[in-house]
């Protein structure tokens, strides 16, 4: 920090990360490092099902498909950034760094809590109204809600931003945190951040809220639907088309709301490390994992995949005359 007529200009902040104890960081690191390759092993694997089987390319598995993408991204704007502070035993990241965090990460939760809704959407017209589906959900339509997820996405937070940024840090550039958020960073300010709080809650409201009541008037219908079907059977399998999406929209909204729908005056920071772990790591490392448990066609897909590449694999060595050596 540099001194300049009784002000602090920030050059860089220096995160704490997940704890004081420098041996206690590295066992956190290696934690959130095996579930960051749990993450990517899962989200890419599901991708790679969905490219390569054709009974997948289906509005529901595009969708799944961009969720994949935003999980990917999601983890990666904090995890590496944080085991190579830890490896180098240097928490500073840049002003410029640590917007930039700042700023992806939140583009990205805007765009899981987006796409979030429209594969709500999605199980609405599939179950709600099943004969026009095909002509409702077209692929013209499915890729204009995925691009207008993604634009939405990343325009949201630019204000946020830039008038977090704009905020005259004097208290500290220690930030209790082990990456770039809204909350400790307002909380470093030591001017009156009203203003940015307002913003934050006018986000929240409109695109974390609306889109949780899109989510639950599609649910409310496709509830309807289902209690009027007269076959258990049916009844069952049309839930348990909704029960992936489902347990991934209360593990991202029930961690999300705990960060955001409070004000920053009342930020703790041990209890919102804890939180965060949750929904930057722990939920994109959960969402391929539901998603192929609970999804029949993916299990399917999964297994046709493995047997085809160990049949090539055997084909290969038997052609080739190659002896396994144990």
């Amino acid at each position: 920090m540099v001194l300049k007529r009784n002000q602090t200009i920030v050059g860089e902040f220096i995160l704490l990360g997940l704890s004081s104890m420098y041996v206690l960081q590295v066992v956190f690191s290696l934690l959130l490092f095996l579930m960051y390759m749990v993450t990517l092993v899962g989200n890419l694997l599901l991708i790679f099902m969905v490219k390569l089987n054709p009974r997948l390319q289906t509005p529901m598995y595009f969708f799944l498909t961009n969720l994949a993408i935003i999980d990917i991204c999601y983890a990666t704007t904090v995890v590496p950034k944080m085991l190579a502070n830890t490896l180098s035993q240097d928490g500073s990241i840049s002003f410029m760094a640590c917007a930039v965090q700042l700023y992806f990460h939140s583009a990205l939760a805007v765009a899981e809590c987006v796409i979030l809704a429209i594969m709500a959407f999605d199980r609405y017209n599939a179950i709600c109204k099943p004969l026009q589906y095909n002509m409702i959900m077209s692929q013209t339509l499915c890729v204009c809600l995925a691009l207008g997820c993604w634009t939405v996405s990343f325009a949201v937070p630019v204000h946020l931003t830039l008038y977090a940024f704009r905020l005259p840090f004097c208290k500290s550039n220690r930030i209790d945190h082990f990456f770039c958020e809204m909350p400790p960073i307002l909380h470093l300010a030591c001017a009156d951040i009203w203003f940015n709080e307002a913003l934050e809650y006018a986000a929240v409201a409109i695109i974390f809220g609306g889109s949780f009541v899109l989510i639950l008037v599609s649910y409310l219908f496709i509830t309807l639907t289902i209690l009027n079907i007269k076959s258990t059977k049916q009844r069952r399998k049309a839930f348990s088309t909704c029960a992936s999406h489902l347990t991934v929209v209360f593990l991202f909204y029930g961690t999300i709301q705990f960060m955001h729908l409070r004000p920053p005056s009342s930020y703790t920071p041990e209890r919102d490390r804890i939180v965060a772990i949750f929904y930057t790591v722990v939920t994109p490392m959960l969402n391929p994992i539901i998603y192929s448990v609970r999804n029949k066609e993916i299990k399917v897909a999964i297994r046709k995949t493995l047997t085809v590449s160990m049949l090539k694999i055997i084909s290969y060595y038997t052609q080739n005359n190659i002896t396994l050596v144990p």
